[in-house]
């Protein structure tokens, strides 16, 4: 990956204090580093939709907290600038040329958001020159452009996929920005999961030391909810929901036939959000296996005990593994490859884990067994977005357009508590969200399932308290 951004520029903070311990990490602006930039009154005050609602306009210091469960005499804590429309914003529309890219694995809502930022821009400020980016970040440079409007995006989001295309890697920083520049692009809507959000940051670090008035914003994407900061990431709704339809045809199959195992692999390379929320909501599986949390198979409380004793008190399981579960199990001989993305590549744990149930059982315990595996991962990434992933992938695409008007720039639009708000891109790129299988909800999923842990007292960190 090409780039003339150090980290220690993408690791600046903006930070605010206040009373008692406030702590705002704020997002960059255009006018931090272009001095004497004008504004314009946003045309949404004479807009007929919302000129009617009252105090639409987010106020200056309105700020979101990044905790909110707090002791009355502990610190107010870390905040986010809240996100929403401005009063004064710092483009004309008729000089807005923004652009859109999609990076990485498809996720459900990807068309949506590209629609809403679309529409967003079109019908909220009159804007009229947007261009798709097509193929990914490779696009910017491979001079690969489609032009968008609201009658182009008008039914994509009942597509599944993106209308633009996307592709891992080909992230080559002087060229994109080269192109950003040469195109007379000013506003540039990014939306990927952690990887290219990091090459948004280095965008945008490029962008600023040039001194260019360009707005860079970008949107969430990880349909494995491994992003951190943020309530969930757009699609894992939609991700969830399909996964149990996999989840209930496997309890099906375990249920018709004589001592059967259902065996479901979902999405969850280093996070298993989308097993444990899957395996919550429909409450037939006996057994959730997610890269937080190693198991063994053989010997006392493992994993194949635990298999007979169900099979011999009900003649029937059912579990869900995520994809990056029990990794270390399996051979090494992949486990320094990556793709184009960085990711470590990960061998088939769900095809692996048949096998060895199966030969334990015919083998060692001569019990004749039954197993039905089912990879749903490609169906499920691949669907349109669900009714409440469609409202959710419209406000983080209104509220990035709404940021970019404002000046706002190096900044991730996310729900925060439930509130939307504008995160510094250091923010979300300096870690994963994982499960924590020493909180809450990691034990509400062992009391509904009943597995064992399979874990020692060494092996768990402490929790953090919800």
């Amino acid at each position: 990956m090409a780039s003339s951004a150090s980290s220690d520029e993408i690791s600046k903070r903006k930070i605010v204090n206040g009373p008692g311990d406030y702590v705002l990490e704020d997002v960059p602006h255009l006018s931090d580093y272009i001095p004497d930039l004008p504004t314009y009154p946003n045309p949404l005050q004479d807009h007929p939709a919302y000129s009617v609602v009252k105090q639409y306009f987010v106020h200056v210091d309105d700020s979101v907290p990044q905790k909110v469960v707090v002791h009355k005499d502990g610190p107010r804590g870390i905040h986010f600038r809240r996100a929403g429309a401005r009063q004064k914003v710092y483009f004309q529309p008729d000089d807005v040329h923004a652009c859109i890219v999609t990076c990485g694995g498809l996720c459900p809502g990807l068309n949506t958001v590209v629609r809403e930022i679309v529409c967003g821009l079109y019908h909220m400020y009159g804007v009229k020159k947007v261009l798709g980016i097509d193929g990914g970040y490779m696009g910017f440079y491979a001079k690969n452009t489609v032009c968008l409007d609201p009658k182009v995006v008008n039914v994509i989001h009942k597509r599944g996929g993106t209308i633009l295309g996307t592709s891992r890697g080909g992230h080559d920083t002087s060229k994109i920005v080269d192109s950003i520049q040469d195109r007379g692009i000013n506003q540039v809507y990014i939306i990927g999961g952690d990887g290219t959000q990091r090459g948004a940051a280095l965008i945008f670090e490029e962008i600023r030391r040039r001194g260019l008035k360009v707005s860079v914003a970008g949107i969430p994407k990880t349909i494995d909810n491994d992003i951190p900061v943020i309530d969930k990431s757009f699609g894992f709704d939609t991700a969830v929901e399909e996964a149990q339809r996999a989840i209930n045809a496997a309890h099906v199959e375990a249920e018709s036939f004589e001592n059967c195992i259902g065996l479901v692999k979902v999405m969850g390379r280093y996070s298993g959000f989308i097993a444990m929320y899957a395996t919550l909501a429909s409450r037939d599986v006996d057994c959730c296996l997610i890269p937080e949390s190693p198991f063994y198979l053989e010997g006392p409380g493992g994993l194949f005990e635990y298999i007979e004793k169900r099979l011999k008190e009900d003649g029937h399981m059912v579990v869900v593994i995520a994809e990056g579960a029990g990794q270390e199990l399996l051979s090494e001989s992949m486990q320094s490859m990556t793709d184009a993305s960085g990711n470590k590549l990960l061998q088939d744990v769900g095809l692996w884990l048949s096998q060895r149930i199966k030969d334990y059982f015919s083998k060692e315990r001569k019990m004749p067994i039954n197993l039905k595996y089912i990879d749903p991962t490609y169906m499920i990434r691949a669907i349109p977005s669900n009714a409440s992933d469609n409202v959710y992938c419209t406000l983080l695409a209104q509220s990035a357009v709404h940021g970019a008007m404002a000046g706002y720039t190096g900044f991730t639009s996310g729900l925060v508590n439930g509130r939307h708000t504008y995160i510094p891109f250091n923010r979300i790129i300096e870690k994963q969200n994982k499960v924590v299988i020493t909180d809450r909800m990691w034990a509400r999923l062992l009391s509904s399932t009943n597995q064992p842990s399979f874990l020692s007292a060494k092996d768990v960190e402490p929790s953090t308290p919800l």
